[in-house]
């Protein structure tokens, strides 16, 4: 097998994970390959990504925000997943010289909660979605293919949130005033907002009224453990942690370009955090 180039495209981008995952997995399965960061304005992704990939050798790449939404142009084909999410995280030259794009967002977040409660069961109630950006579309996308009954989702800007409510009858807006109270029913509980992550401003939720038995997950991972995430164990109930979801995200990626699917360690985990 030829070597197989790879890397992820960003601005900034020196702070990506990704790099060390991928190349954790190249080395893991003995595989002739790298994988690389490029930092590339987004402005200039339409004419840099077609000649990484057609003239430079590049197999793929992953792209970061605000890259995921520009690439929807650039592909030739993206697949049902990423038409439905609005954006793709993952690129690939095909065979036949077409750019094919896909989004794995929503896999990294189902199977992280997969990997830590196998026996998680996603139909037994309604999920709570704070937020309303692209990683919020993507994880509203995973719940409704693993039948979640109802998905409210509540945002600063009320706007937002409602634009996401009309991908699907399942899924409502609330006014993020209603975000202490909404908890009552909730089997599920995600933060998907910047709130909590270091350097931004923490996240004022009150999970007085949120039953023990509900999951909560915060995609943050740094830190690790959130106060949202600090608080909901304190008080019984099960947490699911940020970083695995950009671990498992990765996993299609890497299958696409390298032909393995590889698996989330405590090894990866310890190296990335």
């Amino acid at each position: 097998m030829a070597h197989i180039k790879t890397g992820v495209i960003g601005h900034p981008i020196s702070h990506s994970k990704s790099p060390l995952i991928h190349n954790f997995w190249i080395k893991h399965h003995n595989l002739d390959g790298h994988y690389e960061a490029i930092d590339i304005p987004p402005e200039n992704l339409p004419s840099a990504l077609p000649r990484l990939l057609k003239d430079d050798g590049y197999t793929g790449f992953n792209l970061t925000i605000p890259h995921k939404e520009i690439a929807m142009d650039i592909c030739d084909e993206i697949d049902p997943i990423g038409q439905a999410i609005g954006a793709v995280n993952t690129v690939h030259l095909r065979e036949d010289g077409k750019i094919f794009g896909t989004n794995t967002d929503a896999f990294g977040f189902i199977y992280n909660i997969k990997q830590q409660f196998p026996d998680y069961d996603f139909t037994r109630g309604p999920a709570i979605v704070l937020g309303a950006g692209g990683a919020a579309k993507a994880i509203i996308h995973g719940l409704l293919q693993e039948n979640v009954p109802q998905i409210i989702v509540l945002n600063r800007t009320l706007g937002k949130a409602e634009a996401l409510a009309n991908v699907d009858p399942k899924v409502t807006a609330r006014p993020w005033d209603d975000r202490h109270d909404i908890l009552s029913n909730a089997a599920l509980v995600v933060n998907t907002t910047a709130l909590g992550m270091a350097g931004k401003p923490p996240l004022d939720l009150a999970l007085d009224k949120l039953p023990t038995s509900a999951l909560v997950s915060d995609i943050v991972y740094a830190p690790l453990m959130t106060d949202l995430l600090t608080h909901a164990k304190a008080r019984g109930n099960d947490i699911v942690t940020g970083i695995g979801m950009l671990l498992h995200q990765a996993r299609p990626s890497f299958k696409l370009w390298y032909g393995a699917m590889p698996a989330v360690t405590q090894d990866l985990e310890d190296l990335v955090l």
